[in-house]
């Protein structure tokens, strides 16, 4: 062989190689987590996706590090109930390693704050948490209730909510010292799953799944104030945009995004969107929405200043739970 022709070689090999690496992660970056075990990493402005890392079997969640720099996949499992998380590196684009959470099964909802990762385990009634650092499960807390599904956690991690599907009710938890937890039992309506902290602070909405009903909970007096009915099959998620404006909630069995006034609590547009519409994640700006259409293998784009859908992103199959890296 020519030095000429090893030459060509080289450069032709180099070349594949490029090809074969993963583009760069955008910022900002949606992320979209496929119940196929895959996490997509899409660039919002061209709608692509730039790359895809593999988790474990049938995710359902995804969250990102405050710095942007790791996600995390809960792998809910399908007949066999799954009892890991995926830790993602968003750089290179691959999972870095596999958390085994032993007996703790049906690992779902996520919460990202102070450096580390929040999250329920169904099957044993609690919150879990996880510390990257040290890559150890370092804290449990149950709940008493059945199908603990989604939570969140304020920043400064003094309170934490959970959604307990099967028992009708919303957990909410408070810390009263370095190692004490006041847990209130509130019950709102049938089947609550998705659920949302109002941007000033002050209520939580809950989406009920099997009655149709929305149940506003005041956090001051820790009860529901107010309940209605927004005439779902079944709600999936429910997110406030973050002006306040808006309220959206996915309904899994019609295949619609309802789309409420805040203030008026009042229906403005009901969107066909197709089979099984599921997550729902909201730009920081309030201007364009997201909802994971799962049983059709898309997300689909909605404007929210006109209300309409604007576009369709091929993500995988079986779309679901999306996080936002800035």
């Amino acid at each position: 062989m020519s030095s000429h022709t090893r030459l060509m070689l080289s450069a032709a090999l180099l070349a594949f190689s490029a090809s074969l690496a993963p583009a760069q992660t955008p910022s900002p970056s949606l992320l979209v987590l496929n119940k196929e075990g895959t996490l997509a990493i899409v660039d919002p402005s061209t709608r692509k996706v730039m790359g895809l890392a593999h988790t474990g079997d049938t995710p359902h969640e995804v969250v990102a590090s405050t710095d942007g720099k790791l996600a995390f996949a809960s792998n809910y499992g399908g007949a066999t109930p799954g009892n890991s998380l995926s830790v993602i590196d968003l750089a290179t684009q691959k999972e870095l390693h596999r958390v085994d959470l032993g007996t703790l099964r049906r690992p779902h909802g996520l919460a990202f704050a102070d450096g580390k990762l929040y999250f329920t385990a169904e099957t044993n009634k609690l919150i879990a948490r996880y510390d990257p650092a040290t890559n150890q499960v370092d804290w449990l807390l149950g709940t008493g209730q059945n199908t603990t599904h989604m939570v969140m956690v304020s920043p400064d991690t003094t309170q934490i909510f959970t959604a307990n599907i099967g028992s009708d009710s919303l957990t909410m938890i408070e810390r009263t010292g370095i190692q004490n937890w006041n847990e209130t039992v509130i019950p709102v309506g049938k089947g609550p799953e998705g659920f949302d902290l109002s941007p000033d602070g002050k209520q939580i909405w809950a989406a009920n799944s099997r009655d149709g009903s929305v149940s506003i909970v005041d956090l001051f007096t820790k009860r529901v104030i107010h309940t209605f009915s927004v005439q779902t099959k079944r709600s999936n998620r429910l997110k406030f945009t973050p002006d306040g404006r808006l309220v959206l909630i996915s309904d899994l069995d019609a295949g619609d995004l309802v789309v409420l006034e805040r203030t008026t609590r009042k229906e403005l547009k009901r969107i066909k969107l197709g089979r099984q519409p599921a997550g729902i994640l909201i730009e920081p700006d309030s201007g364009r929405a997201y909802v994971a259409v799962t049983g059709d293998d898309n997300v689909a784009v909605i404007d929210l200043k006109g209300l309409d859908l604007i576009g369709r992103i091929q993500t995988g199959k079986g779309p679901d739970g999306m996080a936002w890296v800035k």
